[in-house]
């Protein structure tokens, strides 16, 4: 029996080893070092319960039009705030999904708004003009403040993030990683229009 003891004791010191070994996939994207300019998100989906919801989130920032956009420009409607920037394979890949809500939601308490991370505005209305994109983004990349703004809801240097925010400002929703169907970006604004 005490030959087993040793045996048993290592087994189990080297499981919980490799346990702790193991991380999630925004870690492993970030040690991988690919410099691919992002850290993809697997497209998962957070829905948080109305009671669980943090404060109203407050941001302010200038868009790709050279106007200032700030949440109270959104005050109780919903709101869906995309992070992305140009070269992002996963935001192009996207972006008419997004568009394609934006419009669907337009006059029904939902708007759009996107925050670039990276791009000049020149960039972010070139991938406007070609994707087709017509809601605003906040230009970001030079101090993050929008980006801080929303830290704990948004891991940093994933992107694409895309949250939605209840009519308080909070958020309701987070799909991690590319919106790859509109029908659960779209299943998500309805659930948080209809609170």
């Amino acid at each position: 029996m005490r030959r087993r003891m040793p045996a048993v004791a290592a087994m189990i010191a080297t499981a919980l080893l490799l346990t702790g070994c193991s991380s999630d996939p925004l870690a492993e994207q970030y040690k991988e070092g690919s410099n691919k300019g992002y850290i993809a998100g697997d497209g998962s989906v957070t829905e948080i319960a109305e009671s669980e919801r943090g404060e109203s989130i407050s941001f302010a920032g200038i868009a790709d039009t050279g106007e200032e956009v700030s949440s109270e420009d959104f005050a109780g409607d919903v709101l869906v705030v995309n992070f992305w920037y140009a070269a992002c394979a996963p935001c192009r890949a996207e972006a008419p999904l997004l568009q394609e809500l934006s419009v669907e939601y337009e006059g029904q308490n939902a708007q759009f708004i996107g925050v670039n991370v990276y791009d000049q505005a020149d960039t972010a209305q070139s991938f406007n003009d070609t994707y087709g994109i017509t809601y605003p983004s906040i230009m970001d990349v030079q101090d993050g403040a929008v980006k801080l703004a929303f830290t704990g809801s948004v891991p940093p240097k994933a992107v694409p993030t895309t949250l939605v925010l209840d009519k308080e400002g909070r958020v309701a929703a987070r799909i991690l990683g590319q919106v790859k169907e509109a029908s659960i970006l779209g299943t998500l604004i309805r659930d948080t229009i209809a609170e």
